[in-house]
């Protein structure tokens, strides 16, 4: 099995949104992939409550597959680049790890 973890930060404000705003609407698309990709076994995502901490992350991606083969597949599916087109709009910086587990 493969963990795959993605923390972005957000822009303060992008597409007519704020940071919260834009949070939450990440967590409602990537939720919204699971059953219709098939190679997700689970997913959680997460909007960060902590808004004192400069280093704190805004959101959170915790996701998990059968192999490095189906997180593959489910990071090329049309579905997904949906997600991520409208994430690379709203952030900042992202940060990914991989694992086996």
């Amino acid at each position: 099995m493969i963990k795959h973890i993605v923390m972005w930060k957000l822009k303060e404000e992008a597409n007519g949104a704020t940071k919260q705003e834009n949070a939450t609407e990440i967590k409602r698309r990537l939720e919204s992939l699971v059953g219709i990709i098939e190679e997700i076994k689970a997913l959680e995502v997460g909007v960060n409550c902590n808004t004192e901490d400069a280093a704190a992350y805004d959101a959170c991606l915790i996701s998990e597959f059968e192999t490095i083969e189906a997180l593959g597949r489910y990071q090329v599916n049309p579905e997904h680049k949906k997600v991520s087109a409208f994430v690379k709009e709203v952030r900042v910086s992202r940060t990914v790890v991989d694992f086996e587990f």
